[in-house]
């Protein structure tokens, strides 16, 4: 079996291969030798949620979870069903609780699944905490108990723990402006911990939904469970012929959104994050800082300058975000990837949020998503994002890391290059105002290539040349 190695957002492994029963058993006991070894009253109260997705044994891995953290004094709150993430993290921050661990591989394909470990402050923890139990790996038996032993002797409570996150959701949406939608929705929960609950959380609005892909199925049909361009084509043909205003979907523990208007497009990461913050900014009348990771955009950049709030950079990874929500006055924090968190609630992704707020703004606004997204552009200019993903030799990452460092770029596609960043990977900034970013992903062993300029054309050139350059290096 590989070695357990914590990434950007928790450990993924690929079921029985490295993500086996016993891998899982030494991890939770890591968990719990850190929360042992810990001194604070959130630690002396020793109470964990563990919740988990609709991957092939998720809800076996969670029960061996639990067995571990009882069988070391600590108390467990056990999900009664497939949970989201952020029912996790919000949970752990109404309750005051040490802390929670989610068994899912997220977006990854269905042959991964993943722990995540979350922090007493209701998001994902960050590297002094990660570091901390990551020593604790390997240091001792693995103490268990009996799980039924423990659901009788109450060490392990088995409890409704959607409900929670759902009746904040419900408080936190302006309800007032959603009975007045007249808006027809088509919703893919990707076979995930989204299932229909949208139906709750927007039970007595105007907006009528439709579920596809609600059932669990740990294959996710074949695709995996990630709301992007790559994965939606099918939904998004769906929204575009059943005349649906809106499409939205959730990815495998819905704490992200891909969103699809009513032709039919797929909306970026990027996009859907500032149609958040123009909602939040424009209708809202809220404040605060906002933060994009490495791979952000410059139309938030200019948003961001426009309304007169600051603006933070973290490399790729919710932790870092999370970090920042915590310790400063944040309105938005979010990914390239759809995943998005919010003043006021958690310091941590939240799909469901995130839907709500997108429709509070077509109603708000007035008019579809495609002419808002429109007016947009015409505002700030154009920003189109690419991504490319390409696997690699693993034996050569040092090689191609290592090239990037000693070979300065100096042009991209003739467009010369005036700045580096290097906090994740390498970010090549160009004159005029395009980039290119060579990372390594910290989940899958993938290079990621990333471009944005004022056209797809041209992006998609730049990823040619970026993928290219980088593999050139080996």
């Amino acid at each position: 079996m590989g070695k357990i190695k914590f990434g950007t957002d928790g450990w993924r492994a690929i079921i029985a291969d490295d993500f086996t029963f016993e891998n899982v058993g030494i991890a939770a006991q890591a968990v719990a030798d850190f929360i042992n070894s810990q001194k604070g009253r959130i630690y002396r109260q020793k109470k964990v949620v563990v919740g988990y997705d609709t991957r092939f044994l998720s809800d076996k891995f969670a029960e061996k979870v639990s067995s571990v953290l009882a069988a070391n004094g600590i108390n467990v709150i056990l999900s009664d069903e497939p949970c989201p993430t952020p029912s996790v993290s919000f949970y752990i921050k109404k309750f005051k609780l040490t802390g929670g661990i989610m068994i899912t591989a997220s977006h990854n394909p269905a042959a991964y699944n993943g722990l995540k470990y979350k922090g007493y402050f209701g998001g994902s923890a960050g590297s002094d905490i990660i570091d901390a139990i990551e020593k604790k790996l390997y240091k001792g038996k693995v103490r268990e108990l009996p799980f039924e032993e423990c659901v009788k002797t109450k060490i392990i409570k088995r409890t409704d723990i959607i409900t929670t996150q759902i009746s904040f959701i419900r408080k936190y949406a302006d309800m007032k402006v959603l009975k007045k939608a007249k808006i027809r929705v088509l919703v893919d929960s990707m076979n995930g911990t989204g299932g229909t609950h949208l139906k709750e959380v927007l039970a007595g609005s105007g907006v009528k939904l439709k579920f596809i892909n609600a059932e669990i199925n740990p294959s996710f049909k074949g695709r995996a469970p990630e709301p992007n361009e790559k994965h939606l084509g099918d939904f998004a043909l769906a929204v575009k012929r059943g005349k649906y205003d809106l499409g939205e979907a959730t990815d495998g523990d819905a704490d992200r959104l891909g969103i699809v208007d009513e032709k039919g497009t797929v909306l970026t990461g990027h996009k859907l994050m500032a149609l958040l913050l123009l909602h939040l900014l424009e209708n809202r009348k809220m404040r605060g800082g906002v933060i994009q990771t490495i791979c952000g955009t410059g139309l938030i950049t200019k948003m961001c300058k426009e309304y007169g709030v600051k603006q933070y950079e973290t490399p790729v990874g919710f932790k870092y975000i999370c970090e920042l929500m915590t310790t400063k006055d944040i309105l938005l924090g979010g990914e390239e990837t759809g995943g998005i968190g919010f003043k006021n609630y958690i310091p941590e992704r939240d799909g469901f949020l995130s839907a709500l707020l997108i429709m509070e703004l077509m109603v708000s606004m007035k008019k579809p998503l495609s002419g808002i997204v429109d007016w947009m552009n015409n505002k700030y200019g154009n920003y189109v994002y690419e991504r490319l993903d390409v696997l690699f030799p693993a034996d050569k990452r040092g090689m191609i890391m290592g090239g990037l460092k000693k070979t300065p770029l100096k042009e991209v596609l003739g467009n010369k290059v005036v700045s580096v960043n290097t906090s994740d990977g390498y970010k090549y900034i160009c004159e005029n105002g395009s980039w290119l970013l060579v990372r390594f992903s910290g989940t899958e062993p993938k290079l990621r290539i990333y471009s944005e300029t004022s056209s797809k054309e041209t992006s998609l050139k730049y990823l040619d040349f970026g993928k290219k350059f980088a593999f050139g290096m080996m």
